[in-house]
């Protein structure tokens, strides 16, 4: 009878703890995050009651202080986030077709090349299967359109799905990501730059954030590329994150990809091979 007993607590304990990752994703971006801090009250009378009390002077020095940053803060987004136009030749590259539609090129090309790729719209699409367990697997779409070289705006949609085997059900998450690109670096092997657009995770959830990220690739020849991004934001005060890390081969107008990618969603993180393949048109 003694034995019986824990048995069935040991199975019970078990359950508990075997709550599937996407269901505790789900739940806590639901409640979400603490974020309440009691004593900023406090802290913001005792600040407004101190800058009541500044002299002329110190309203003079903020003011030199907030043009300098204001100055600053410009010449960092024109020449480090945007770039110069009139000296850096690299911003004013055309997009290419495809990649290595003559058999050199990634996605930009010099201003200088004489071709039929220049100035033309493009639309990528990809498609991967994500893929961690047989109880834990998934889908990856992803459009990029390219109205010209300047920026291009991205689509993503991952679905997870997760089996759980103990009660035979499955669960599943959906997330969309809308980001607006600028490619800083537009290099014929090389290109670099940021995103930045909203991120919603729908099924149970229903809910939107801000997002940013960085990506780059590298077109290192043979028809073979390398890509790297990551995307950052925040549901309910809890992390929604994507990284990606991927190799492509490239022929004609479509490519062949396998690499992998790391979601962390809210606390659980979810670690998955990725394998599929895209088309340019």
């Amino acid at each position: 009878m003694k034995k019986t007993a824990l048995l069935i607590f040991c199975f019970m304990c078990f359950t508990s703890f075997g709550q599937n990752k996407i269901n505790k994703s789900k739940n806590e971006l639901k409640s979400g995050g603490s974020n309440s801090n009691p004593s900023s009250t406090s802290y913001s009378n005792s600040s407004s009651t101190s800058k009541s009390k500044s002299t002329n002077n110190d309203s003079v020095l903020g003011g030199a202080i907030a043009d300098i940053l204001f100055y600053a803060s410009y010449g960092v987004f024109k020449y480090g986030i945007i770039g110069d136009y009139k000296n850096e030749d690299h911003l004013n590259s055309h997009l290419t077709t495809y990649p290595y539609y003559n058999g050199k090129s990634g996605n930009f090309e010099s201003a200088d090349t004489l071709s039929v790729s220049k100035n033309k719209a493009r639309l990528d699409l990809e498609n991967n299967f994500v893929y961690n367990s047989s109880s834990l697997f998934g889908n990856h779409l992803k459009a990029k359109i390219r109205p010209f070289q300047y920026f291009y705006l991205q689509s993503d949609f991952h679905q997870l799905f997760e089996i759980d085997k103990i009660d035979n059900t499955a669960s599943r998450l959906s997330i969309f990501q809308f980001n607006i690109n600028y490619d800083r670096i537009r290099l014929e092997k090389f290109n670099f730059g940021w995103s930045l657009g909203a991120t919603y995770v729908g099924n149970e959830v229903k809910k939107a954030g801000l997002a940013c990220g960085i990506n780059t690739e590298y077109f290192m020849g043979n028809r073979i590329s390398f890509l790297a991004a990551a995307k950052w934001s925040q549901i309910n005060g809890l992390p929604v994150n994507t990284y990606e890390l991927q190799g492509k081969f490239h022929k004609k107008n479509y490519f062949f990809s396998l690499g992998m990618e790391h979601l962390k969603i809210a606390t659980p993180t979810y670690s998955m091979v990725a394998l599929g393949g895209g088309i340019y048109f």
